[in-house]
């Protein structure tokens, strides 16, 4: 187990202080953070399962030993917490035409992507901790990284319009819901408000008679999770794959974004050489996830909106959350309670998660200031949006390239094609780099 320092008083963080990585308070106060990187992640992390029809208590465990392997491969220098990644949610629901998976078939078809994502993010990890993270850059500047997490997010639109209409009341009552807690309310409940949405749209389906709970009362308190190893020998699996691949440069996304955004609090940089060993290690925690039936992980900013209240870094307190979801693992009854969540609640909430998902996406544009007079980016976003919210595909036999896959090579395709031609016949239609504060925003070259 490793050691911690006790900061200060092991009480008490001072105004202009934050807990290190390395440091703790005592346990008590390390607990109760704990237990608030738990309640962060839960909504969202049980929220995926819900969605694609992985088992609830496996996506529990894996999520628990994810986190703990993500520690001690960034040597515990690294505070995160690794949830459910919903950037898989579109391939996975595709292999059953955009609904929640119903056979341990699909599910074993659906886990082979997950598996293969895993093991290239791994490998990208050894490659950037070798090199550097600056090809990565080169390779997704501002306006493809963007494009690339928003379409996945307005891709899956269809699929929260199919929930909401089956119970449009309930869907409406969980919509409003969520977003009235993220306005009302200030610092960590008003950054829960998809959890607490969910749990009013539950209460409200439990009065009008909309949950069945059926199967609660015999699920055992105690008990083994739902395994399911990857189909890694049916060939059918193998031709979905290529749905899964461009999550990879998602995943890349995030934990870039993590790394940097935890050395930034806590005034750190030292922390971003362990960039290579976060991809390294949410890759393997991918993969040992995908490999027996739960769902993909990724680096939580939920987790970092906790850290950003309470000011401690302390990777102590994810060592709590990890041990403490790898517990309710062990619970089928609660399993089988998340099961009864009925799809207006999951309709109402998709609907703000996916848009949500987008949003992400657009923010990288504002933070970078990436300027759309210019022509290869206003067409790299365009097309890319189209041909995920269109839904477009093209198959050859099983073989199948989905929105998400032709969405995210047209965006790199005319970005770097793209730019290449413009600067060859200097047209000024490439990407000229961020806007300035003040000032035009580009156009023909003088």
């Amino acid at each position: 187990m490793p050691v911690w320092k006790i900061h200060g008083d092991g009480r008490n963080v001072a105004p202009d202080q934050v807990v290190k990585p390395e440091e703790r308070l005592n346990w008590p106060a390390t607990l109760a953070i704990g237990a608030q990187h738990i309640i962060a992640m839960f909504g969202a992390t049980f929220l995926v399962p819900i969605i694609t029809g992985f088992p609830v208590s496996t996506t529990l465990l894996f999520s628990g030993i994810g986190t703990l392997l993500f520690l001690v491969i960034t040597r515990n220098r690294l505070p995160s917490y690794l949830g459910s990644s919903f950037a898989f949610l579109a391939p996975i629901t595709a292999i059953n035409a955009g609904q929640a998976l119903e056979t341990p078939g699909q599910i074993t078809q659906a886990l082979v992507g997950v598996v293969v994502v895993g093991v290239l993010l791994a490998a990208i990890g050894f490659l950037v901790q070798a090199v550097g993270v600056g090809w990565v850059d080169r390779l997704m500047p501002p306006v493809v990284a963007g494009s690339i997490v928003a379409l996945i997010g307005f891709n899956l639109a269809p699929a929260a319009w199919n929930n909401f209409t089956l119970q449009p009341e309930l869907a409406s009552v969980t919509l409003i819901a969520v977003v009235l807690f993220s306005v009302l309310f200030r610092g960590f409940l008003g950054r829960i408000s998809i959890f607490l949405g969910v749990i009013v749209g539950y209460i409200v389906a439990i009065f009008t008679g909309q949950v069945q709970f059926e199967g609660v009362e015999e699920a055992a308190w105690i008990g083994l999770p739902d395994f399911h190893l990857a189909g890694v020998t049916d060939p059918g699996a193998w031709a979905f794959v290529p749905m899964f691949l461009p999550i990879v440069l998602v995943l890349i996304a995030e934990n870039v974004g993590h790394v940097r955004g935890v050395a930034t609090m806590t005034n750190d940089p030292s922390i971003n050489k362990h960039t290579g060993r976060a991809l390294i290690a949410d890759g393997v925690a991918t993969t040992l996830a995908g490999g027996f039936g739960g769902s993909a992980t990724t680096t939580y900013g939920e987790n970092i909106g906790v850290m950003a209240a309470t000011r401690v870094y302390s990777t102590a307190a994810y060592w709590v959350a990890g041990i403490a979801a790898i517990l309710l693992a062990f619970s089928p009854k609660i399993g089988v309670i998340f099961n009864t969540i009925p799809p207006g609640v999951l309709g109402g909430v998709t609907t703000a998660l996916y848009g949500l998902i987008g949003v992400i996406g657009i923010k990288i544009w504002v933070d970078n200031r990436v300027d759309f007079s210019r022509p290869v980016n206003q067409y790299t976003v365009a097309v890319s949006f189209v041909i995920a919210v269109g839904g477009y595909a093209m198959s050859w036999g099983q073989f199948q390239l989905g929105a998400i896959v032709l969405g995210t090579v047209a965006a790199l395709l005319i970005y770097h094609l793209g730019n290449a031609i413009a600067r060859w016949r200097r047209s000024g239609a490439d990407d000229g780099g961020p806007i300035p504060a003040v000032g035009p925003l580009g156009g023909d070259p003088e």
